[in-house]
């Protein structure tokens, strides 16, 4: 893949990049507030330094999911505000994506000036179904720009208009962040350092099998928290109660119980659990086995025990990554067991270990209780996308960029 220098001189080059500034916001529209700036600060080196190569920067980007038309409350208004603070320079600001005010933005644009687009998904273009759909959009959002670079690497593995489209109309590269992101996952999968560790929480064992199935060939330990343990737990023959349970996929876990004997990779369950009567920060609860859940409760959190195994049988590793919390740590009693895992991390991180924090909540859990970013050696702007890298999946926003774009007199189908 092309990065930023194989472009050449770009001052004075319309260059359109493609940055993923989804950020939570809270409060109503026109007063809405970033609860979380990490993708937008993130984003934010590539496209200072592609002002400073004297560039007319034009930044598209997505907020939620607006359902392909305008609503207020996606609006990336508080996002300009932001990155031009982080820049430290005035980012303008267009009201549509491809319309009359983006056109007319585009066009006073000065060199080393930057401006950010409404939301892409606006436009109902941009998730097309068809080919054809998403074609005519990524069209007049090529027609603003000469170049283009994909800087969004929470999107990359998201066919889309302006991920996938667009990069076969322009000449492309990678962005700064993207290439850092591919740097460390190819780290994972091509003779990690070892002892290597993956701990994969979260709500649903089903978002994860893939993964968990790639990963048996590749790691040598795998930690198992969040809601997706109690599969795991009923599949060792356990009583869950009332706690999160994908039953059609007990047997998969089985299977995978089995076939991770069979390479000699561990797999590391929670031996004790936070139950609770019920999901709610005032409920009754206490620490009980994990193999002696009450079946009136639920599971919220893995217990202290949990949390002193997890830490030991991290202790002595090389290489973790980590996706999804340990339990509902938005629910400060519930907590415990993902502020306890991202201590262990961060402590094997001051050792030298690399430690890959892999984006969404586990991302937003590390600094929701006070963790700083610099406490892990890389906190990814892409979960999704982490996943499926590392399920051995073709990501299409990256593919894309190995091939040249299509010529202009050409139609834009797949067969080119």
């Amino acid at each position: 893949m092309k990065t930023i220098g194989d472009l050449g001189d770009l001052r004075g080059t319309r260059v359109l990049v493609r940055s993923d500034l989804n950020v939570p916001l809270e409060g109503d529209q026109g007063s809405a507030r970033i609860t979380d700036d990490g993708r937008i600060r993130a984003s934010a080196p590539t496209i200072r330094m592609l002002a400073e190569l004297g560039a007319r920067v034009i930044v598209c980007a997505h907020l939620g999911r607006p359902k392909g038309r305008p609503d207020a409350r996606y609006s990336l208004a508080p996002v300009a505000e932001r990155l031009g603070q982080l820049l430290g320079q005035r980012v303008a600001f267009a009201e549509d994506t491809v319309g009359p005010s983006a056109v007319a933005a585009v066009g006073s644009l000065e060199d080393g000036e930057v401006l950010l687009l409404e939301n892409l998904r606006f436009n109902p273009g941009e998730t097309g179904e068809t080919d054809e759909a998403r074609a005519e959009f990524a069209a007049r959002l090529a027609a603003l720009a000469d170049v283009f670079v994909s800087d969004g690497f929470g999107v990359v593995h998201r066919e889309q208009a302006s991920v996938y489209d667009v990069a076969r109309l322009l000449p492309h590269a990678t962005g700064g962040l993207v290439e850092d992101e591919v740097g460390v996952l190819r780290r994972l999968t091509e003779d990690p350092e070892r002892p290597y560790a993956v701990v994969l929480g979260g709500a649903k064992v089903s978002d994860k099998l893939e993964v968990i199935g790639n990963l048996l060939s590749t790691a040598d330990r795998l930690l198992i928290g969040g809601g997706m343990a109690f599969t795991f737990l009923a599949a060792q023959g356990l009583e869950v109660g009332t706690s999160l349970l994908e039953r059609d996929q007990i047997e998969a876990v089985r299977g995978y119980l089995d076939e991770a004997a069979t390479h000699g990779v561990e797999i590391v369950l929670p031996v004790d659990i936070v139950a609770a009567d019920a999901f709610s920060a005032d409920a009754a609860h206490d620490v009980v086995p994990a193999d002696e859940i009450p079946p009136d409760r639920m599971g919220l959190d893995i217990g202290p025990r949990s949390s002193a195994l997890f830490a030991e049988r991290l202790a002595d590793c090389r290489t973790v990554f980590w996706n999804g919390p340990m339990g509902a740590f938005e629910l400060a009693p519930f907590a415990a067991g993902t502020q306890a895992l991202a201590t262990a991390l961060a402590a094997v991180t001051e050792q030298g270990a690399l430690t890959v924090v892999g984006g969404g909540d586990s991302a937003a859990a590390i600094r929701q209780l006070g963790f700083a970013d610099t406490q892990f050696g890389h906190i990814s702007t892409g979960g999704g996308a982490s996943l499926e890298y590392l399920e051995g999946k073709q990501l299409p926003g990256l593919t894309v960029l190995d091939d040249d774009p299509i010529p202009a007199d050409e139609p834009a189908g797949k067969d080119h």
